[in-house]
């Protein structure tokens, strides 16, 4: 019974990501500068593959959007056969880091970093699919989506065409948002399956005229890498691209990870043999001449918040992919794209920790101004470069929360007795401001006992000015005595 229900919860969530992850595959290859289906391959590879292969249980791997900037450049470069060279030699070199153990260095993220990179992600998705709501094309980037924003909505108030879509949209987040409300429909039927059911059979029934998922056979698009193609990994130029797709897609699937395991309860991700199922593959993405792939946060939140509970439905997400756009892609003619939309969106809000930021920011301040930097700079730059600055500044906090050090001062009244001083805590640069102002406020015309026993860590910095310090003070016929 209990093996029956966790199926069950597998199947329906896997319908979720599956629906989900079909605008992803087709969005970021459309962006990427490739044919969709190749979206779909990588998608299919992702969930029958790597969704078998241990690591992550209930993180889905699909083409990854970090890397869509390269991608785009990559094969406008080099073409579009080289790009399953690519993409396989980044999936070899992803295998041997994690033969290596590389990838446990990635568990030491701080939660604000995570948190806000779910954030970034979740609103670059809002303003990316608020196009699709009215079937109107987006930008490009997320600030270019966000400024766009005035223009959408002129041309959406004079088209009735692209009010009918956003009519289907908007509806679609709204049974999003009401119908887990209904619990007994809610236990038989995943809101996202409800939502895009009902956006269907209107669409249908009312004959209206807004887009539909597009997608041809992908046996067609599928073009294996030809030996000229692999003779290329020898430039300096290409092997550069090829250790970028590797760092970016290891990076995005590990920092992934660590967020997917905050998401849920159950076995948490060796992050050595994740490298390695994503190497594996992006191994086989390469001989498909397919797109690279990575850990998709999108879907993979989706796939915890559906109820999955093992990676079967991550696999099943795979078959669904290869059942209805290869074998039938026209039944995936009838679902309006605005609608698939809707379910982004509502996605892409509930990655927006908005009850959290409040508590956050009274409590621990610095972590919430991690989290805002975060997700702004994955907003106004990428992921990857934004998870960096995000990093850079947590251990920048920490640094400076660390770095405590204050000076015990006794001053006799002797004036013939030295003032006593006494250096506490960590003695960085971060600090050196301070130390230096309050050893200048000192009477210049008494010896000083400067202790430094007291300090558990003395940087470079610190010790050659408490050394210059010294000198100047010395020159001024006062001793300065020093206990180490």
């Amino acid at each position: 019974m209990k093996r029956f229900t966790s199926f069950r919860a597998d199947f329906t969530a896997s319908l979720v990501v599956f629906l989900v992850a079909v605008p992803l595959c087709v969005g970021v290859a459309v962006a990427s500068g490739v044919p969709a289906e190749l979206g779909l391959v990588t998608g299919v590879v992702g969930g029958l593959l790597t969704g078998l292969l241990p690591g992550s249980s209930l993180q889905v791997s699909g083409p990854a959007a970090g890397l869509t900037v390269l991608v785009f450049e990559a094969v406008k470069e080099y073409g579009l056969g080289t790009l399953g060279a690519l993409v396989l030699a980044a999936g070899v070199l992803q295998l041997v880091m994690g033969a290596l153990k590389l990838g446990r260095w990635f568990r030491a993220i701080s939660v604000a970093v995570v948190q806000g990179m779910l954030a970034g992600i979740g609103l670059v998705l809002i303003a990316g699919q608020l196009y699709a709501l009215t079937d109107a094309k987006a930008p490009g980037s997320g600030l270019a989506n966000i400024g766009g924003f005035p223009g959408l909505v002129s041309s959406t108030a004079g088209s009735p065409d692209a009010l009918a879509a956003l009519a289907i949209g908007a509806g679609t987040i709204a049974v999003l948002v009401l119908w887990p409300r209904w619990r007994p429909a809610a236990r038989v039927l995943p809101a996202p399956l409800a939502a895009v059911a009902l956006a269907t059979t209107a669409v249908w029934a009312l004959d209206m005229p807004v887009a539909r998922v597009q997608v041809s056979g992908l046996l067609d698009a599928v073009q294996p890498p030809g030996l000229d193609d692999l003779g290329r990994l020898g430039s300096f130029g290409v092997l550069g691209t090829v250790l970028a797709f590797a760092l970016i897609a290891s990076a995005e699937s590990l920092f992934s990870a660590a967020a997917v395991d905050r998401l849920h309860d159950g076995p948490k991700t060796d992050y050595d043999k994740e490298l390695m199922a994503q190497g594996a593959g992006n191994a086989v993405c390469g001989v498909l001449g397919a797109l690279p792939m990575t850990a998709v946060i999108v879907r993979s939140a989706a796939n915890v918040q559906a109820g999955a509970k093992t990676k079967a439905s991550r696999v099943l997400h795979g078959v669904w992919l290869l059942v209805f756009a290869a074998a039938f892609p026209a039944a995936l003619g009838v679902v309006p794209v605005a609608a698939l939309a809707g379910v982004l969106v509502h996605a892409g809000c509930k990655l927006i920790p908005v009850r959290a930021l409040g508590p956050l920011w009274r409590e621990h301040r610095g972590e919430a101004v991690v989290l805002l930097a975060t997700a702004v700079a994955i907003v106004t730059v990428n992921m990857f470069e934004g998870v960096l600055i995000g990093l850079l500044m947590a251990v920048a906090k920490t640094a400076w929360e660390t770095s405590h050090v204050h000076l015990e001062i006794r001053t006799p009244e002797d004036t013939a007795e030295p003032v006593q001083v006494r250096a506490v805590g960590n003695a960085t640069f971060l600090r050196l401001p301070k130390i230096l102002d309050q050893l200048e406020s000192l009477p210049a015309d008494r010896d000083v006992e400067l202790d430094l026993s007291g300090l558990r860590h003395l940087d470079h910095a610190c010790e050659a000015a408490l050394n210059n310090w010294t000198e100047q003070h010395r020159r001024s016929a006062r001793e300065v005595e020093l206990v180490s």
